[in-house]
C-alpha cells in the first residue's frame, strides 16, 4: 500500500510541473509568434516545439491516469472537466498545426490572418489551464 501511495504522490508531482511547464510552453510559443516575421523560419521553428508541447499534454494525461487507477477515483467533475480540457488541448493543437500546415504562403494576409487565429487558440489553451490550476488549489 505505501508504493502506491508513493506513486500517487510521484504522479501528482510530475501533473502538476507537467501543468506549469505547458502554460510556460503556451506563453512562450505566444511571445514567439508576435515576434515572428517569416512564415518559414516560423513553421521550420514549429516543426521542433509542436511535438514537445504534444508530448507534454500527453504526459500531463498519463499522470492523471496514475493517479485515478492508484487512488480508485470515481469520475468527479473535476475528472470530467479535466478530461475534456484534455480533449480540447489535443483538438486545439491539431488545428493549430493543421493551420500552419495549410497555409497559402503566397497568399498576401495569409500569416497575419493566421496569426490572429492562432492567439484564440492560444488564449483559450492558456485560460483552461489557468483556470482549472486555480479550481484544484481552491
Amino acid at each position: 500500500m505505501q508504493f502506491m501511495e508513493e506513486m500517487y504522490a510521484m504522479s501528482i508531482g510530475i501533473h502538476t510541473a507537467g501543468v506549469l511547464l505547458l502554460i510556460g510552453i503556451i506563453v512562450m510559443n505566444w511571445v514567439h509568434l508576435a515576434r515572428a516575421n517569416d512564415i518559414r523560419v516560423y513553421a521550420k521553428q514549429m516543426r521542433i516545439v509542436m511535438p514537445i508541447s504534444s508530448s507534454l499534454i500527453f504526459l500531463i494525461l498519463f499522470t492523471g491516469a496514475v493517479m485515478m487507477a492508484a487512488k480508485h477515483l470515481s469520475f468527479t467533475l473535476e475528472n470530467i472537466v479535466m478530461i475534456l480540457f484534455a480533449i480540447a488541448m489535443i483538438v486545439l493543437e491539431a488545428k493549430r498545426y493543421g493551420s500552419l500546415k495549410h497555409i497559402n504562403l503566397k497568399a498576401p494576409q495569409a500569416f497575419p490572418r493566421y496569426k490572429s487565429r492562432v492567439y484564440r487558440f492560444f488564449g483559450i489553451e492558456l485560460a483552461m489551464n489557468v483556470i482549472m490550476s486555480i479550481w484544484m488549489l481552491v
